[in-house]
């Protein structure tokens, strides 16, 4: 069969409209702490505090000032002024390249309770008594309305080389989004010699001989002499959530003879990478051009491509063959908008991940694994926390992170603050990934709800062959053999918690019970969104 004998079937678009961003005042979080969040709800009415700021003014002696002439006092004054000026210009006029330099959390104003005698600086989540006002803060917030779409022509103009290397149909009779790519110039070149996965990626380096050498091979050439690379995206994406079981799931996956996944797990291309994102320390380095993304399904292409050439005697297995990309940050890691535009607007992004890729890819399928948010912080914490661990450190940071929600709460709308890069760097704890319904919610503002197959990580372990065959039957894969079957359900674990990590027990149970009220009315949202009462997660 040769490559001219696919059309090309048109992918259908939508329109979107785009909505304002919620701007919100840059300065430090943890210079003045603030007292819990007091809104309060009187006849459906929400009803804000005022908000006070206390200044405080030194007081000098002004008994040497007497004797400073006041020539020196004005010389001393101009030189201060022309050493913030000089100091001012500097930081203003520094690269922004790097994030070593972005600007603080925003200022959370004093919130002053003339009635309330509970101290703002609190030790440890023992101390949190005022949770409930916390809680009806958040159950009043969490009624908002769905987002506003960026329009598609802004979409496209955000990224225009991303647009310009994807088309807008893919190959028919393929289950994967593939097409022919027309090569020019050298084909002899190597054509990984430039791939930045490859530089950064010891697990791409190990495929990428076996792809060099075999490239030639595997193009497809025309009447007119003229050569084709086929391309592929993913078929469906592993999107999160961290410390919920994604990384078993590939594994497993892995072994289904139909499922062809990227050369590497969590390439974070749509989130990270593509922005020149490594690691948030390091600052903005040299972006990912998708063509790098799209190597990582060459493995998958060439599988694909036998089926289209006709080199398996006429078995077409291959033609339903799919693509697979998992990466726990795209569900919810927005944080590179903040540093591309203007630091002093600290609203909502401008555009999220799944705007991208929808409009590359309509019919994707979404798969999201979501565990007890509770356990799910604790493991987070045990996971990417090297030093010092302990249950009683962990009180500490979740009590830090709780009162700098909730004074984000107080002043700015829930998807703001769930998004917010600053405080989210601020938190000693990554609160914010539990609040999976304002995520989701989001995703279902681009994707239908039949195109997201939501999993719960209790379930899956205690029943992996049912879970796993959902799965299957999302995606629309043929049964496995007895044989294959016995080696997925008997494969240990993935990414299970360190011996030195188990021997710390349990968190304390004050902090569980803390968390548990946190987290109820995202729960309680999450649970009827999805028409799923076990995701209130009261049992576990």
């Amino acid at each position: 069969m040769s490559r001219t004998d696919y059309k090309n079937g048109a992918i259908s678009q939508t329109d979107y409209t785009y909505g304002q961003l919620c701007p919100m005042e840059v300065k430090n979080y943890r210079k003045r702490p603030t007292m819990p969040c007091l809104d309060d709800v009187d006849d459906g009415h929400i009803i804000l505090p005022s908000v006070l700021e206390v200044r405080r003014f030194p007081l000098w002696p002004l008994g040497p000032l007497r004797s400073v002439t006041k020539v020196k006092v004005i010389s001393f004054l101009l030189g201060l002024t022309l050493t913030f000026l000089i100091m001012a210009s500097y930081v203003l006029t520094l690269d922004k390249t790097g994030l070593m330099l972005t600007p603080p959390p925003f200022h959370l104003s004093t919130i002053v309770n003339p009635s309330s005698t509970i101290s703002p600086n609190l030790s440890s989540t023992k101390d949190y008594v005022n949770i409930n006002l916390l809680v009806k803060c958040i159950t009043a917030k969490l009624e908002f309305s769905p987002r506003k779409l960026p329009l598609l022509k802004d979409v496209v103009n955000s990224d225009s080389h991303l647009f310009s290397i994807i088309p807008r149909q893919f190959l028919p009779n393929i289950k994967s989004p593939c097409w022919y790519e027309e090569l020019s110039g050298k084909t002899k070149v190597d054509p990984y010699r430039k791939n930045l996965y490859a530089v950064r990626s010891k697990t791409f380096r190990t495929v990428r001989d076996y792809l060099r050498n075999h490239f030639q091979e595997h193009l497809s050439h025309s009447v007119d002499d003229k050569q084709y690379r086929l391309r592929c995206l993913p078929y469906f994406y592993i999107i999160g959530q961290p410390k919920c079981g994604t990384t078993d799931l590939f594994h497993r996956l892995l072994l289904h003879p139909e499922v062809k996944f990227t050369t590497m797990k969590e390439p974070h291309w749509w989130t990270r990478k593509r922005f020149g994102i490594i690691h948030l320390k390091d600052g903005l380095l040299e972006r990912f051009p998708v063509e790098d993304y799209l190597d990582l399904f060459d493995l998958a292409a060439y599988h694909i491509q036998q089926g289209i050439l006709g080199n398996t005697s006429g078995d077409d297995s291959q033609l339903h063959l799919i693509t697979g990309e998992a990466s726990a940050s795209t569900m919810w890691d927005n944080q590179a908008w903040s540093y591309l535009y203007d630091n002093g607007v600290d609203g909502e992004p401008p555009f999220l991940a799944q705007d991208f890729i929808h409009t590359v890819q309509p019919n994707a399928k979404i798969i999201v694994m979501l565990r007890d948010p509770v356990e799910r912080l604790y493991s987070d914490y045990l996971y990417f926390n090297m030093a010092n661990k302990s249950v009683e450190d962990f009180d500490q940071r979740v009590s830090e992170s709780l009162q700098l929600f909730e004074a984000c709460l107080a002043e700015s709308s829930m998807r703001s603050c769930v998004y917010n890069t600053r405080l989210s760097n601020a938190m000693p704890v990554r609160l914010n990934l539990g609040l999976y319904i304002v995520f989701l919610l989001d995703w279902l503002t681009v994707f239908h709800r039949n195109q997201i197959l939501v999993l719960q990580l209790e379930d899956y372990a205690a029943n992996l062959r049912l879970t796993i065959n959902k799965v299957f039957d999302f995606l629309n894969v043929g049964p496995l053999s007895e044989q294959i079957e016995a080696a997925l359900t008997k494969r240990p674990m993935s990414n299970t918690r360190r011996a030195a990590d188990r021997s710390l027990g349990p968190m304390l149970p004050s902090t569980r019970d803390l968390l548990r009220v946190f987290h109820r009315p995202f729960n309680h949202k999450l649970a009827t969104v999805l028409d799923n009462k076990a995701f209130h997660w009261t049992e576990i």
